[in-house]
């Protein structure tokens, strides 16, 4: 764990100086958010305020972006050959991993918090309690860990740092096919079924459920599940493919 805390500080500090990219990252979201509840809110119905009903997805859209960077950040210092100095310290490929994934969570929530700062401001106003609020930060950090040690994974797979950015691409388009924007009614029977069944919606449902304090069933559950399956997936894939890429 003491390893894991020095690679997430190490990741932090990369961040901060890599001004462009933390930039993009935190006003990316904010700018997303913006345009989707002042440009295509007034044409959409959703029964609500669209502010309302958008936030939860621009949440879920903002940590997928902050997640899905870890990608190119791994791959980044296997190519850069930094993983063999850290070696040569005895520290392992399961503590540098976590230190990824640990800097992307401390991004993300810095980043969750600016987009419900502005979405306060421009009328989100959510009815949550207090087991809501961490019932839902929960089922996002859950999220945020899943994806970001999937990204990871990702990474160790990836040939060069632009290759893992395409992966980028991949999660930042998941969460439109999904309940994040329009109701899942309002689409094509084929992509109803798909966007009813991946992984995000769930995510996004509970989130929407429980800050709005409206019924939420086993969506959370489902949705924590979902992402337990994610991640216990990616940690054992890591590992091996960690041993491999470091045996060359």
């Amino acid at each position: 764990m003491s390893d894991a805390l020095t690679m997430a500080d190490r990741s932090l500090r990369l961040s901060r100086r890599n001004t462009d990219a933390l930039i993009t990252a935190l006003v990316l979201p904010v700018m997303l958010l913006l345009i989707f509840v002042y440009f295509f809110g007034g044409a959409i119905d959703t029964g609500t305020r669209y502010v309302t009903y958008v936030v939860p997805g621009v949440l879920i859209l903002c940590a997928g972006f902050g997640s899905s960077n870890t990608a190119t950040a791994v791959t980044e210092d296997l190519k850069g050959g930094i993983i063999d100095r850290f070696r040569s310290m005895d520290i392992g490929g399961a503590p540098i991993l976590a230190g990824h994934v640990l800097a992307s969570t401390a991004r993300n929530l810095i980043a969750t918090t600016l987009v419900l700062g502005v979405a306060f401001a421009i009328g989100f106003r959510p009815a949550a309690t207090l087991p809501g609020w961490l019932a839902a930060l929960a089922v996002l950090l859950a999220f945020i860990l899943a994806l970001s040690w999937l990204s990871a994974t990702v990474g160790l797979l990836a040939n060069s740092p632009e290759a893992a950015g395409g992966f980028t691409f991949f999660v930042s388009f998941l969460p439109y096919p999904s309940s994040s924007f329009v109701p899942t009614d309002t689409m094509p029977t084929w992509l109803r079924a798909f966007a009813d069944h991946q992984p995000i919606t769930p995510v996004i449902e509970s989130l929407r459920g429980l800050l709005l304090g409206q019924p939420v069933g086993n969506t959370p559950w489902l949705a924590l599940t979902w992402c337990a399956a994610i991640l216990t997936l990616s940690a054992t894939l890591s590992g091996a493919l960690f041993a491999r890429r470091t045996s060359r």
